[in-house]
């Protein structure tokens, strides 16, 4: 019996072309990149020119591309690395009388559907005291744009809304997000012109409040040119895009790695410098005192040679899969009958790949366990990282969904590999389970 994987969007398999470009530095080119030597040197000159790779893809700076253990990781440094720059500039500014909101009472705003390294994140904040806002979504999981630009106020130190969800494959309308923040930002700016003569502590920048986005999922298959999408903060992913699992990455934009801060405190001081997002990993000060420990030379390489691979191929590889996850979804429609199957979210506004399947009366584990065992395919009811502790699945909850269509939900995602022989094969196992 031929195993079918139809999971690629909890991870993918390495490219053979990654696995040999990461080949060389584990044995040879195996140097401490710090290293002042020839062969740290040569090391670090590899992690250069990934960097240069990663940023060029995104539109950015290579100074912009900082290096982490993983998506997680890097959502984790977002998010608390922007509350963590706050209370540093609150300690700098020696400001403790009140005098500013959002230092007090800082507000971060996300949807519902965020990945639960977000969303853990902002409820493990709420307990240090920072506010968090939970944008809803409609019945096709995209988020309510008045909603979230009415809660947007001067304590708002940032906004994550993901790029594309990764249960229901939903697109976020991430440039509109960014043109509401961006407004607000202007208009912050003239009411704090306006009150400067009477303030103790004005940020001066137009930068607030920060912008990330999850852009996991998307990579893969969508423009992630971060000046068209008008980010400041953007989560990457190797093992989501043929590459390597334990690298990520989060592109920050250069703005806010360094900024005066301009402050009328007692200490008579006119300005101080300071970063709008703190470090959560500290240490030896590398990837631009962002994110300390020695890079991971190797995996960073294939991360690279992964989103090389990738710009060549999302055009092509997005209307093929396309077209396949189409295919899929009718054959289903014919086998089992629109009263036995309902899609969850958007076919239209959804990542190409992805399928996410009600299957009426039937229990969603037990469907798993039966379609793996014997039948040979890999599918999910949910999030990889949510599904080994059974939990109900927070996206299809969000929806409105019942519970019973949340536990009898699966979510399918075709990958490079996938073919039409897969599929049909596929839709006959499903069908006789």
């Amino acid at each position: 019996m031929k195993s079918i994987y139809l999971d690629y969007a909890a991870s993918t398999p390495i490219d053979p072309r990654v696995v040999a470009a990461m080949s060389p530095y584990f044995t040879e080119i195996f140097a401490n990149p710090n290293s002042l030597h020839r062969f740290g040197q040569e090391a670090s000159r590899a992690v250069f020119v990934s960097r240069q790779t990663i940023a060029r893809s995104l539109g950015a700076d290579y100074k912009e591309i900082i290096f982490t253990g993983s998506a997680t990781e890097a959502n984790n440094l977002a998010l608390r690395g922007s509350i963590k720059a706050i209370q540093k500039i609150q300690i700098h500014s020696n400001n403790s009388n009140g005098n500013s909101d959002i230092l007090n009472r800082p507000r971060i705003i996300v949807s519902v559907i965020e990945h639960e390294s977000v969303l853990e994140t902002c409820r493990d904040l709420e307990k240090e005291g920072v506010e968090v806002i939970y944008i809803s979504v409609n019945k096709e999981g995209i988020v309510d744009l008045k909603k979230l630009k009415s809660t947007l106020n001067d304590r708002t130190v940032l906004v994550s809304v993901m790029y594309a969800n990764n249960e229901i494959g939903t697109i976020q309308p991430i440039d509109k997000i960014s043109e509401i923040i961006r407004n607000f930002r202007e208009s912050r700016i003239k009411n704090q012109e306006s009150r400067k003569a009477d303030s103790k502590f004005i940020i001066h920048n137009s930068l607030f409040p920060l912008f990330h986005t999850d852009a996991v999922q998307a990579f893969q298959y969508l423009d992630c040119n971060v000046k068209n999408l008008g980010v400041d903060l953007m989560t990457l992913s190797a093992h989501k895009i043929y590459g390597p699992k334990g690298i990520g990455a989060l592109y920050v934009r250069d703005a806010i790695q360094k900024i005066q801060i301009h402050s009328n405190n007692s200490n008579g001081n006119s300005d101080i410098s300071d970063r709008l997002l703190a470090p959560i990993i500290t240490g030896g000060d590398q990837e631009n005192g962002l994110r300390s420990g020695t890079e991971n030379v190797s995996y960073i390489v294939g991360f690279a040679k992964a989103v090389e691979i990738a710009d060549k191929v999302r055009g092509p590889e997005s209307a093929r899969v396309e077209k396949l996850r189409n295919y899929f979804w009718r054959s289903l429609q014919k086998a089992f009958g629109s009263k036995s199957i309902a899609l969850n979210g958007s076919l239209q506004n959804r990542l190409p790949n992805n399928l996410n399947i009600y299957f009426a009366g039937r229990s969603a584990q037990e469907l798993l366990i039966k379609l793996d065992l014997v039948g040979g395919v890999a599918a999910s009811s949910g999030a990889a990282c949510a599904t080994r502790v059974n939990k109900e699945s927070h996206v299809l909850k969000a929806l409105g969904f019942t519970p019973a269509r949340a536990s009898g939900s699966l979510r399918f995602s075709l990958g490079r590999p996938t073919t039409k022989k897969e599929i049909d094969s596929a839709v006959e196992k499903l069908k006789n389970r």
